[in-house]
């Protein structure tokens, strides 16, 4: 079993006298950055002149610097903006004032693992992953409790990578859930998988055949969207909470015995596994990282914004909106889709 910490295995001190350079102000960075100035830690944010983020920290009590004065100023530089712009905001803002014994952090592995970054060997790089939004990184810290995290180090080059990366992680209160120690390498590719056959790829994908396969046969969209999007989150929560057994246990025995009669018709095993180990095979070898860096340096992001703009006119996008907004549940106004 994988290595945890917890709040006793972390020492904050390691953090003493260090300054933090937060690269980004989205999601991800503005919990990270209000967390840890609340933990008393020194902290900046780094973001590009005329970032409308930038009055955004202001506002909340950050200061806020150029991208290439944060990475001047900062001790360690916390790299928080979107993987496919990480490695050019690093090459020409950060690796110049990136000297010895400084720190270099990152939330995803995805750009050392493809090497699309490669630090200077006289500086720390450690990866502090919450799993989890931003704004619950946020609002978990607010309420005394946190998110559990992942912490590897790729270069230690202090002797003192692992302490510090647990500091800071401790700093944003991962360690009151429980910190587990992985590689840059395994979480990238587990990450990746995740994302693409099950989380994001894969669900989505069930959830738009089944709401069409039903609205095809005659039913209200309504009823579709209940059915096959809405109700997703309430069985989630329950696997999340007590495991596929408690969902059962929680759900109609009729619903159970539709899982084990239905569930491998949909999916045929075989033939889902052989097709996941092949998505698998192009993350491991390069070959998804290769097609999204190309999307995003030569072919303008054709593909990408596409399907993004197809998705958006989908019918259950459209009936989804309508819904949320005259449902007592309902409403996107606690999302968190701030960018960088």
């Amino acid at each position: 079993m994988a290595k945890m910490y917890y709040e006793k295995d972390c020492d904050l001190s390691y953090l003493k006298g260090k300054k933090i350079a937060i690269i980004g102000y989205g999601s991800q960075g503005h919990a990270h950055a209000l967390n840890l100035k609340d933990s008393g830690c020194d902290v900046c944010v780094g973001l590009r002149e005329g970032s409308k983020n930038w009055a955004n920290a202001e506002k909340a009590g950050l200061q806020v610097k150029t991208v290439e004065d944060a990475a001047k100023w900062g001790d360690i530089v916390m790299m928080l903006i979107n993987d496919e712009v990480q490695a050019d905001v690093y090459k020409n803002s950060i690796a110049p004032y990136l000297t010895e014994g400084k720190a270099l952090a990152f939330a995803h592995g995805f750009n050392i693992r493809y090497q699309q970054i490669v630090p200077p060997a006289g500086v720390d790089v450690f990866m502090a992953a919450p799993k989890g939004p931003g704004h619950t990184v946020r609002s978990t810290y607010v309420a005394g409790k946190g998110v559990p995290c992942l912490v590897a180090v790729e270069q230690d080059a202090t002797g003192h990578a692992y302490q510090i990366a647990l500091a800071y992680i401790a700093g944003i209160g991962g360690a009151r859930a429980g910190v587990m120690e992985t590689t840059f390498q395994d979480e990238t590719e587990t990450d990746l998988f995740g994302e693409q056959v099950v989380l994001c790829g894969g669900l989505v994908e069930l959830m738009r055949c089944g709401f069409e396969t039903l609205v095809e046969a005659g039913y209200e969209p309504e009823n579709a969207y209940f059915e096959c999007i809405h109700e997703v989150k309430l069985i989630v929560d329950l696997i999340n909470k007590g495991g596929v057994a408690a969902m059962n246990y929680s759900i109609s025995d009729t619903a159970e015995f539709g899982e084990y009669v239905s569930g491998s018709r949909i999916l045929p095993y075989e033939e889902t596994k052989a097709r996941m180990k092949a998505v698998l095979s192009d993350i491991q070898d390069g070959t998804f990282a290769g097609r999204w860096i190309a999307e995003n340096k030569s072919m303008g992001r054709t593909f990408f914004n596409s399907k993004r703009q197809q998705l958006k006119k989908h019918q259950m996008e459209i009936v989804g909106g309508e819904l949320r907004k005259n449902m007592i549940w309902g409403g996107d106004s606690d999302l968190d889709t701030a960018s960088n």
